[in-house]
């Protein structure tokens, strides 16, 4: 195994802790920035719109259209960092891998919730929700903002990543760019109402492809935390069989369910998207009232499961160049 694979496993773990340490910088731009800004010109010049089935066809042009372009130019800047000096090559991937990976940046905004909460301050909660999940804000109490928190969360600890370590592992740093480019036009043109039913299919589907592993992964990785951080084990497992498919994604529910399990409460129900009611099933039991507090217990949850899916891919990657070596 020659020395570019090892200084690829070193920028992933050199990249998971700037991350822990200090997130997202505001003031510094970021790719995924990048990449929206590229996927909402292609969505302007591509999207035919009103139901057109057409659209079918161009929302999957523009999946690999943005799928290739932003998995080749990081990869490229590698290669030619790798010609440089290796130590280019490290530097440049270890930057890359910290962008890829949101677990600090998470917290930060998650907890400014909690603290809203806590200082019984409904309105900053409100606003302090919006920057994180999708849904009305408006129309929620405190309990309702609180569950919000805790769900996006639950499903940020795959999507921001779980999900990023894991094909990282497979592909370095590039493969990060790979994945959330996927996740980010998921994000921006996967949702099922007259503008993007077409033209967002292809880019939701394939995001449901390329999280189908990683999701599980990250589940079962939060009921593996549980023992650590004295949550409910048992509950955790029981509800992540039961419910980890309650979800109109394949996907999203695997995380949701673990957290709702292991925190003994109930989550999702439905939700209010641009004004206009979504019915969705509950998941998990209300064995207790959920409460501001229990957003710090899932960033907990989040955090440990992701140390455990960075000492996994480090011995998997270890194991592999022993052997070919």
């Amino acid at each position: 195994m020659n020395d570019r694979f090892i200084l690829q496993t070193l920028a992933i773990l050199t990249g998971f802790v700037i991350d822990w340490f200090i997130g997202d910088p505001y003031s510094l731009p970021h790719p995924i920035v990048g990449i929206g800004k590229f996927i909402a010109f292609l969505d302007r010049k591509l999207r035919v719109g009103n139901g057109d089935k057409r659209d079918i066809l161009r929302g999957a042009l523009t999946a690999v259209i943005v799928v290739l372009v932003s998995t080749a130019v990081p990869a490229l800047v590698l290669e030619l960092m790798w010609r440089i000096h290796p130590a280019a090559y490290y530097a440049v991937s270890s930057v890359m891998c910290f962008q890829m990976l949101a677990a600090r940046q998470l917290v930060i905004e998650s907890s400014k919730v909690q603290k809203a909460l806590e200082a019984a301050d409904t309105e900053a909660a409100r606003k302090a929700v919006a920057n994180i999940v999708g849904r009305d804000t408006d129309v929620l109490d405190d309990k309702g903002i609180c569950r919000a928190a805790v769900e996006t969360v639950a499903e940020n600890g795959s999507d921001g990543v779980v999900a990023p370590l894991f094909w990282m592992f497979l592909f370095g740093a590039a493969g990060g760019f790979f994945y959330k480019s996927i996740n980010t036009m998921d994000s921006m043109l996967g949702y099922k109402n007259e503008k993007y039913l077409y033209f967002g299919r292809v880019p939701a589907k394939t995001d449901d492809i390329v999280n189908y592993i990683p999701a599980r992964l990250a589940g079962l990785l939060m009921i593996a935390a549980c023992p650590f951080l004295h949550l409910d084990t048992k509950n955790a497992w029981k509800i992540f069989r039961r419910d980890r498919y309650k979800h109109a994604s394949p996907n999203s529910a695997q995380t949701e369910s673990a957290c709702a399990g292991a925190l003994d409460i109930r989550l999702a129900g439905d939700a209010v998207y641009g004004g206009v009611v979504h019915k969705k099933e509950y998941i998990g039991d209300p064995i207790r009232e959920i409460e501001p507090a229990d957003i710090k217990r899932a960033n907990d949850q989040m955090y440990l499961s992701s140390v455990f899916m960075l000492i996994a891919g480090l011995l998997i990657r270890i194991g592999v160049h022993l052997i070919c070596t």
